[in-house]
């Protein structure tokens, strides 16, 4: 990805990072449900965006038109307190009106590769996505997307079996997929995450850097420089 199609937004604490990145999604959902008469929204997992979803319970939005999807999900059954969909639900998709039906939750509880077969059917049936949220590991991975694997570029959903952090199974949209959205939003807070900023400003190719945006990528960062 050219690098300047990267905006990096440096904040001077965690919170005015959730702040902002709450007020972009809140901005983004009425932009889209305006313009479209929906807002599809990619969720990232990990700890960094739970304090920004529990900010967006509290807003004010026509909820029945948000399509939620998520960038990835551990292989583990469902309500695990580990996966990323049980963290979203408890801290805000259960205290809004978003229509059942209208959270796609991945199936990984069948396992990598019938959970991934059954992804590729919903998102074969949308375009592209109003935004996507996503984090940045320490080791410079995004989604279930890391350092080292390849992977199938023409799936929107992949089978993940060899992940170096547990669980080992998961499931993950491909770069491509996360691509194909009008804008593209990473989270990245603490100072462990130094090495890979360095690593992404550098130019090296690691998972992040492999999603890509035509109105560019944006980045929010705490901690980091």
């Amino acid at each position: 990805m050219n690098l300047k199609q990267i905006k990096w937004e440096l904040f001077e604490s965690q919170v005015s990072l959730d702040n902002a990145a709450a007020e972009r999604v809140s901005v983004m959902a009425e932009a889209s449900i305006k313009a479209r008469g929906q807002f599809h929204l990619v969720l990232a997992g990990g700890s960094t965006p739970k304090n920004v979803y529990t900010l967006l319970k509290d807003i004010s939005s026509d909820w029945h038109k948000w399509q939620i999807y998520f960038g990835d999900e551990r292989c583990l059954d469902q309500n695990h307190q580990d996966r990323n969909s049980t963290m979203a639900f408890e801290v805000w998709l259960n205290h809004v009106d978003i229509p059942v039906q209208n959270i796609h939750v991945i199936p990984a509880e069948l396992g990598p590769v019938e959970g991934a077969i059954l992804y590729n059917k919903t998102l074969s049936q949308l375009g592209d996505f109003d935004l996507v949220l996503l984090g940045l590991g320490e080791d410079a991975h995004t989604a279930s997307l890391f350092p080292g694997h390849s992977w199938n570029n023409n799936l929107d959903a992949l089978a993940v079996f060899d992940a170096p952090k547990p669980p080992s199974l998961r499931i993950s949209m491909s770069p491509k997929r996360l691509s194909r959205a009008k804008s593209v939003l990473f989270l990245v807070s603490g100072k462990e995450k130094q090495a890979a900023i360095n690593q992404w400003k550098a130019g090296e190719p690691i998972p992040a850097s492999t999603v890509t945006c035509e109105n560019g990528v944006d980045v929010f960062c705490f901690d980091v420089t």
